[in-house]
């Protein structure tokens, strides 16, 4: 029986639109009457996804949020914050180093705003309409951003991603896990904190064994979600790689994918 079930959002969850399909949204209504709790489980801040969670009515029915690929989890119904990860603040100037030299763009998330140096950059732009949040500029990130930080992101062109992912991941590996979500969004996230571990570590508070575990995804920092959880279930939108790493292969984000699984295991 699955009792969980863990929601990537964007290109998952939600369509190119945004939007969650009304097939979707009445095969999740019915799966949390029959008794299964749903996990939002993002890269984005809680924010962003609240009113997601409130869309599915997930307060009704046991949910919680997985924010910021598992450095924020917090109950839907009552708001208490499971784990809460900080990023180091000696990293904070490497990664400003990092940003100066690659020509990308360093930004944050904060309560209901995004800080960065470079508030017109189109990339900050999606993820500010992604999440409905101010975008606020500094002059200076290190000493001006706000603190203390759940995550960073470092956005830029996909040819600028390539060639320096690995860069800062190498410069920051003491203190960060650093993976991307989009061909445009590098995320820096504290050591440990991913989506897979934190899916794991949740479902072991709840009593919940990883067989009892059902988790959608489409992006590379999915991809240990949907290795370790019992059905791990790629989008048809998804790369080729997060579709090795999964136990089906469902319809894309924009023909109802999520639902159709659900269908297809039965749920």
């Amino acid at each position: 029986m699955i009792k969980l079930i863990a929601l990537d959002l964007d290109g998952t969850l939600t369509d190119d639109k945004k939007d969650i399909t009304p097939r979707t949204m009445d095969a999740l209504m019915k799966v949390q009457s029959l008794g299964a709790r749903l996990v939002l489980a993002s890269g984005r801040p809680p924010y962003g996804m609240r009113p997601l969670g409130k869309l599915l009515h997930m307060e009704q029915y046991g949910g919680i949020l997985l924010c910021y690929n598992g450095g924020h989890v917090e109950d839907c119904a009552t708001g208490e914050v499971y784990v809460e990860r900080q990023l180091p603040e000696e990293v904070l100037p490497v990664l400003h180093d990092m940003q100066q030299q690659s020509g990308m763009t360093l930004m944050t998330y904060y309560e209901d705003k995004i800080f960065t140096e470079h508030p017109d950059d189109e990339f900050v732009g999606i993820s500010a309409f992604n999440n409905k949040m101010q975008v606020i500029g500094v002059e200076d990130f290190v000493r001006d951003a706000p603190r203390p930080l759940n995550k960073c992101l470092m956005v830029g062109p996909h040819d600028k991603q390539v060639v320096w992912e690995d860069k800062i991941r190498e410069a920051t590996k003491e203190h960060l896990y650093v993976c991307h979500s989009t061909p445009y969004f590098i995320e820096l996230l504290p050591q440990g904190i991913d989506k897979g571990p934190s899916l794991l570590a949740l479902g072991e508070q709840l009593g919940i064994a990883p067989s009892e575990i059902m988790a959608f995804g489409d992006s590379f920092n999915d991809i240990h979600m949907l290795r370790l959880a019992g059905i791990g279930v790629a989008m048809g939108n998804a790369e080729e790689a997060i579709k090795q790493a999964a136990d089906f292969v469902t319809l894309d984000n924009n023909h109802d994918g999520v639902a159709h699984a659900l269908e297809h295991y039965n749920l």
